[in-house]
């Protein structure tokens, strides 16, 4: 049913067009600037940050996306426009008029990101040269990937083929973030494009349930950012009934793609050498689960734990009791990379060196039963290194 391409991206689905230039917003030689536009006008759905501090870019998208239609996407990297007033709001309108222009649009249908430094104006003179010489194609959505990324140290993308009984449609999508990466969206831009057919209101309610079980289930460092978005495109290129089974597959196909994206931002995270993952199970309520997986995967304290390979599951425990699921710690179980180290409320013997050289691996699994109901809960995250440090010490200096 499901069928990754190879070298897939964001304009993999049928009648999507992407490019990217170097404007110069950041230093360098590096493309920071994009577009991606869809032949025919397409229904749009996002979810954003929920820090109360929003980029310009970030309240002027959710204004266009009221009607639940747009056509194109223009995002930069180098610069958040954040915290500049009406001066952020003004220059924000302004890109959004220059793509518009560029493609025979309204302004409404394009949506603008931007992530970068907070307090800094966009070089809006660069920005003005810099859209014209975007050239759309189909082979532009590597471009796109590499021209949002901050810190990152690789693109972010895939594309995925959905086959409901010879009723096929692709989605495909984009991601970056690094650092200052936390539940509730994380700092994040990703991007989605699909050429199956979907009405305004399935869309929201897929993205805001993909982006439960994916993004909002992702920390690096416990920080949110003004300027956190996933946007949706869907313009029915591909001629799909949109039956309840069609809605079933879609979600499915949705949830794999941004869990793959979510998964790929914590293993590159800002100095990261390990990806973090925690899956509870046996709570309450999912609810409780999902909570005690965040909880457990934003930890300081077992993020350096599991940087310095060393098996002390004693702040897994720690962490989960103050995450506020319910726990009963005679029937708590726990498991290191499936080595059981605590059963039923006691600690288990298990080979420390043994675990040890387990954990310096480039994958930590970490497991908790609380045998208490059927909630289950997955979370991703990295360890926290000396190198997280030196880079976010010195990120605009």
């Amino acid at each position: 049913m499901f069928k990754p391409l190879y070298s897939g991206t964001i304009v993999s689905p049928q009648g999507f067009l992407a490019g990217a230039v170097t404007a110069k917003i950041k230093k360098g030689e590096e493309l920071d600037l994009a577009i991606l536009y869809s032949r025919v006008s397409c229904t749009a759905a996002g979810v954003f940050t929920t820090n109360q501090i929003k980029s310009a870019p970030i309240i002027l998208s959710q204004k266009h996306l009221l009607k639940g239609r747009a056509q194109a996407i223009v995002a930069n990297s180098g610069c958040a426009n954040a915290c500049l007033g009406e001066q952020g709001i003004a220059d924000a309108r302004e890109i959004a008029k220059l793509v518009a222009t560029k493609m025979d649009l309204a302004p409404e249908d394009v949506l603008v990101a931007s992530t970068g430094v907070i307090g800094v104006p966009l070089p809006m003179d660069k920005i003005r040269a810099g859209i014209p010489r975007i050239r759309l194609t189909k082979e532009g959505g590597h471009d796109f990937a590499w021209a949002i990324m901050t810190t990152d140290t690789t693109p972010k993308e895939i594309a995925m083929e959905v086959d409901m009984k010879g009723n096929k449609f692709t989605i495909g999508a984009v991601a970056k973030g690094a650092g200052m990466i936390h539940p509730d969206l994380a700092t994040m831009l990703c991007f989605i494009a699909t050429d199956a057919s979907v009405n305004v209101q399935f869309l929201k309610e897929a993205l805001k349930k993909a982006a439960a079980v994916s993004f909002n289930m992702l920390s690096v460092d416990g920080d949110t950012s003004p300027s956190d978005c996933v946007l949706l495109l869907a313009n029915g290129l591909a001629g799909n009934k949109a039956d309840f089974s069609n809605g079933e597959a879609f979600q499915k196909a949705l949830n794999e793609v941004c869990i793959y994206l979510a998964k790929s931002i914590a293993q590159d995270g800002e100095g990261a050498t390990k990806l973090i993952q925690v899956t509870v199970e046996g709570a309450k309520y999912e609810a409780e689960a999902r909570q005690a997986a965040r909880i457990i995967v934003s930890s300081p304290l077992v993020k350096v734990a599991v940087y310095g390979s060393d098996p002390n599951w004693g702040r897994i425990v720690t962490a989960l009791g103050r995450s506020g699921a319910e726990v009963v710690e005679e029937i708590l179980d726990v498991y290191l990379n499936d080595v059981p180290v605590m059963k039923q409320g006691c600690a288990a013997y298990f080979d420390k060196e043994k675990m040890r050289a387990s954990l310096q691996g480039n994958n930590v699994f970490i497991k908790l039963n609380l045998n208490l109901g059927d909630g289950k809960a997955t979370a991703w995250g990295c360890d926290l290194s000396p190198e997280y440090v030196r880079i976010n010490s010195a990120y605009t200096t």
